[in-house]
């Protein structure tokens, strides 16, 4: 088996492309698959940091620059929604342009807010000027939806989990290193300029190694039908509304953590820099776990069973908030955060699993399958990544509201506790319960295709 050749095309262009021939895989795709993933994790890292820089910049804004907690708040949650909607156009990105022509181009577009930041964050600067530049730094949320867009078609199936799962978490540890880089430049007596500065040159270094070393798939071809089939097949809205309770609390309490210290415990802001990253790293470092375990259990019983943790944690957290109890409130909230990272894992891996299994049900067989498959999968993952982030833009209003009106995140995570116990009924009834009874041939044939498959996506 030779190795795929770019031909034809410049721009590195790799024209045939069949990850799960095990002969082709084992000769040449495994390595050149592993290429681009990691190179796509440093930019999607670098995007996540971006995204997420107004969660630490904030920690930065002392009295003297005129904003409120819930001024704060609504900051936040504004770039959480661009970061959110750009995921959907990111997503067909990589199919107009190419996997590797859009990295460089998405990397590139991060200077925009970067730089601006770096103007503008200064006592002084009016609040609609802060959230416009906030506005502007959501660009680097869509960086996901495309870097893994771009990675599902390098992997066969049987890897998809892990790969996709380590292409999220990698992009996703971007959150505590951009908290991390802040806790030493606040504890170095630096302002919010100073990491600014570290960044900027980052973004650039990112943007030439993808351009260097990553590759375009020809197989990735710009399919707007895709899209359209992928809208209305009912499992793509479902995984969203799932991805909205693992995602959507990663990315949310990523931004808000942070002020839920400050706000409701009076933690400084070095202190509170001490322990906004450990949530976010261990969540991070979590998730390819979480596709790991898909790939061996089952992504449904994992997430399943990952809500039902996730509820546990919010009632510790009401508990500790009701006490006033910091070191109960942080314990549980790091907990909250790993179990959001595990099953950011099991969750995404169940997308692709989903439609090859749907692909099995409607008579297709082998390549045909697998195409179908990727093809809705791929397009289908950038609605489910868009959906789900906006459950941070929730997530930060919600805290808002509860801090406006009872002065803590106390009635927030009530409302959160309800949501995951909603997921886990989603999770159990569309993916994993068993018909009662025993029903005729063809229709277990039928249901076997639509829900008994999907136990095992």
């Amino acid at each position: 088996m030779t190795a795929p050749a770019p031909t034809r095309r410049s721009g590195r262009w790799i024209e045939h492309w069949d990850p799960e021939d095990e002969g082709f895989w084992r000769a040449a795709g495994e390595r050149i698959a592993r290429r681009n993933l990691w190179f796509s994790v440093l930019c999607e890292h670098i995007g996540f940091s971006v995204w997420t820089l107004w969660s630490v910049l904030v920690l930065f804004m002392g009295p003297e620059y005129g904003l409120t907690p819930a001024d704060k708040f609504l900051l936040t949650s504004m770039v959480t929604l661009v970061g959110a909607v750009v995921r959907v156009p990111y997503t067909f990105a990589v199919a107009v342009f190419g996997g590797r022509n859009w990295t460089v181009v998405s990397a590139g577009l991060l200077l925009l807010p970067a730089v601006a930041a770096f103007v503008v964050t200064e006592p002084g600067t009016s609040f609609s000027t802060f959230l416009l530049v906030g506005l502007l730094t959501g660009i680097g949320g869509g960086n996901f939806a495309s870097s893994m867009t771009n990675i599902n078609a390098f992997f066969p199936l049987r890897r998809k989990g892990w790969a996709l799962g380590l292409n999220a978490g990698g992009g996703n540890i971007g959150v505590p290193v951009v908290q991390l880089a802040a806790l030493a430049v606040i504890g170095a007596g630096g302002g919010p300029r100073l990491l600014l500065g570290i960044y900027i040159p980052l973004i650039v270094v990112a943007a030439v190694l993808a351009a260097l070393f990553m590759d375009n798939l020809a197989t990735v071809t710009n399919d707007t039908g895709a899209a359209k089939d992928a809208a209305r097949d009912a499992h793509t809205w479902i995984m969203s509304f799932l991805y909205i309770g693992t995602f959507g609390s990663f990315i949310g309490y990523s931004f808000a953590f942070g002020q839920v210290l400050t706000n409701q415990f009076g933690r400084t802001p070095l202190q509170a820099a001490y322990l906004t990253f450990i949530g976010p790293l261990l969540g991070s470092l979590l998730r390819p776990v979480g596709g790991r375990l898909a790939d061996r259990y089952g992504g449904a019983r994992i997430t399943l069973w990952n809500y039902a943790g996730m509820a546990a944690a919010t009632a510790v957290l009401i508990v500790a908030g009701l006490e006033d109890s910091l070191p109960l409130f942080v314990g549980a909230f790091v907990v909250l955060f790993m179990l959001s990272g595990l099953g950011n894992g099991s969750a995404f891996k169940m997308v692709p699993g989903i439609f090859q299994a749907k692909a099995l049900a409607a008579g297709l067989a082998g390549e045909a399958a697998v195409a179908h498959g990727r093809r809705l999968s791929g397009a289908a993952m950038g609605l489910v990544g868009a959906v789900g982030a906006l459950g941070g833009v929730g997530i930060n209003l919600a805290f808002r509201q509860s801090f406006l009106a009872h002065g803590s995140g106390t009635g927030a995570f009530v409302a959160f506790l309800a949501f995951y116990a909603v997921c886990f009924a989603v999770t159990w009834t569309v993916y994993l319960r068993r018909p009662a009874g025993r029903v005729p041939a063809t229709a277990a044939a039928s249901e076997a295709g639509s829900r008994l498959s999907h136990a095992e996506v």
